[in-house]
This record gives structure tokens, sequence and C-alpha cells, in this order.
């Protein structure tokens, strides 16, 4: 009963302020579905909050960038609405919309040396810090209490068992002989990854933020795996690659084998950026695109709008509760598949002994 209570204030809150809202701004101009999907999941040089009237509220960024002038930093509310700041802007259209450029003797735009504080990278440090935060709390806890004496309960007793499922069951069952080796960052991808999942589903700051559904964010992360999977494999893994147990006129003198062998050394870490990237990125596409049916079907009157916008309601509920579902999924899919690739790496036969 009261999840309906709540439900229904959330729908009728969103039915009373929905149309009125909506219908101000197709007033002045039509609603950009793209330009509000992609502003959210797109990168920026400011963190927009919210709008009240006219005004913007937003935390301004302070860009650092290398131009050919030199080393330049200052706030991003320089570059606002298309403003040029000492030969900076940010350019609206072509290959680097978006982003912040200068023109050359040729008048040709082209880009500095970036290293700005960008809305990704400021919920990264905060993301991190409160990860950092999160294990240290549960550190102080082991510190304070024998282990014999009482186990731990709430948040403390939930991070542990969800470290022994992941270390147990993924890390030691598919790493092998040296999991103790590479449990370190199989823990750390795993909390990491879910952390960054869950703080974009946060509609206010400091969450939101389209972590790890940009596809930098995930292709570093799936290097990581490739580094350790390739420069600590074993001798038998690498031949297996380049002379794999198959007949030989697969091998000879045609390289059949050993090629497709080979791609697939490359092609592991994509797909594990691309599951990554792709699922967060599209579920964070269709809640917002979701949202924007309250606003496109408001000039439509009031009845359809008020059951498009009840409809609206309930399946954004629906799918922010499948993402979170998501998340949880997509960092154990991402530290179960690493665990394996580096399991591929060391195969069994190679050791005698199992470390315990």
């Amino acid at each position: 009963m009261k999840r309906t209570k709540y439900l229904s204030i959330i729908a009728g809150l969103c039915l009373l302020l929905a149309p009125q809202t909506a219908r101000a701004a197709e007033a002045e101009k039509g609603i950009d579905v793209a330009g509000i999907v992609f502003g959210h999941i797109e990168d920026s040089y400011e963190w927009h909050i919210t709008d009240v009237g006219d005004v913007s509220v937003h935390i301004p960024l302070p860009v650092i960038v290398k131009s050919s002038t030199g080393w330049h930093v200052f706030s991003s509310d320089r570059l606002k609405d298309g403003a040029e700041y000492e030969g900076l802007y940010i350019a609206q259209e072509g290959s680097h919309a978006k982003k912040i450029v200068e023109r050359n003797a040729a008048g040709e735009e082209v880009r500095p040396l970036d290293i700005s504080i960008t809305k990704n990278v400021l919920a990264l440090f905060i993301n991190s810090a409160l990860l950092v935060a999160i294990m240290l709390g549960c550190a102080r806890w082991y510190k304070r209490h024998e282990v014999n004496e009482s186990a731990p309960k709430g948040g403390v007793g939930m991070m542990e068992a969800t470290v022994m499922y992941i270390y147990e069951d993924v890390v030691k069952s598919c790493v092998g002989a040296q999991y103790r080796r590479y449990a370190p960052y199989l823990l750390t991808a795993f909390f990491f990854i879910l952390l960054n999942n869950l703080m974009g589903l946060v509609p206010f700051f400091p969450g939101g933020a389209n972590i790890t559904g940009n596809i930098a964010i995930t292709v570093v992360l799936a290097l990581f795996t490739f580094v350790l999977t390739n420069v600590t494999g074993s001798k038998e893994y690498w031949k297996d690659i380049f002379w794999p147990n198959v007949p030989t006129w697969l091998k000879a003198p045609v390289p059949l084998m050993p090629l497709i062998e080979f791609i697939g050394v490359f092609t592991k870490p994509f797909t594990l950026a691309m599951r990554l990237f792709a699922n967060l990125m599209a579920g964070h596409a269709g809640i917002l695109s979701i949202v924007c049916i309250i606003f496109i079907t408001a000039q439509l009157g009031a009845g359809i709008c008020s059951s498009m916008s009840f409809i609206a309601v309930i399946f954004g509920i629906f799918l922010n509760a499948l993402e979170v579902l998501v998340a949880f999924i997509q960092a154990y899919v991402f530290t179960l598949l690493s665990a394996i690739f580096i399991g591929i790496a060391h195969p069994q036969a190679e050791t005698t002994t199992e470390n315990k």
C-alpha cells in the first residue's frame, strides 16, 4: 500500500507540473529530444544541475589547455554561449563539436592539448574518493572488532558478502592457481564499475554523470585487462595462439588458425569495452527518451498529455529499477570475463600447486 501511495504521489506531481512546463517550452521552440539525451550522456566543461526560470544553475569547471600560445587555465564560464577567450572557444559543429579549439595560421579549427577537469573527470574523482571512503570504513570496522567475536552487520556485512562472493566464485574459480595475484585488480574493477554505474542513476549532484557509458572509460578498463592477460601470459598461452592444437593443414602453409587466434587477442578486450559502454549508454538514453514523452505530448491536449505522462512515469520507474539490476550485472560480467581471460593465459597444466 505504501509503495502504491508513493507511486501515485509521484505520478500526480508529474501530471500536474509536466504539461504546464512543457507548454512553456514548446511555445518558444520545439523539444530537442536528441539534444536532451546526448546532452546528458556526453561530457561537458560544466556540470549543469538545473534551470530556475531563465537562470542556469551549474558548476563551472576549470579549463586547462596548452595551445600554440602556451598554457591557459581559466573557468569554463568564460567560454559560455560560444564566447572566445584567449583565442580559445568551444566548437559548435564539425568533427570537434563541443570541444575546445583554436584557429591555426590557415584559419582551420585545431584541438589544443586539453587536460581540463570536465564533468566526467570530476565525477571520477568524486566516485573514486567515495569508493576509498567506503573501503576504509570497512577496514576500520575490522580493526576495532575481532573476527571471532561477532559478524559484521549492515553496510560492512554487505560489503564482506560481496567481496567473498566475487573472490571465491569469480576470481578463484576462473583465474586458477594464481588467483591471489590478480584478485586486487579484479575486485577493484568490480567495485569501481558498480559504484560508477549506480552513481550514474542518481538524478542530482554529485550523481548523474555518464561515466561507464563513456567509451573512453570502458576502453581504458578493457586495456587494463588486455595488458594483464597478455604481458603475464604463460608460454603455453602464446603457443596455443601461434601453434594451436589443430590439424597441421589449418596451421601451415596458410596460418589460418593462428591468425584467428591472434585476432581473438584483440577482440576479447574490444567486446569488454563495447558491452559495458553500450549497455550503460543505452540505459541512460532509454530513461531520458521515456521522460521526454511528457514534453513531446504537451501540445496535444490535457487528456493525451496526462495519460502519456502517467505511462512515462511508470515506465521511467521501471527502467530505473531495471538499470539498478543492469548496474550489478555489467560489473559482474566485466569482472567475470576479465577473470576468464586471465585464467586462459595461465593454463592449469602449467601449475602443479595451488596457492591457498
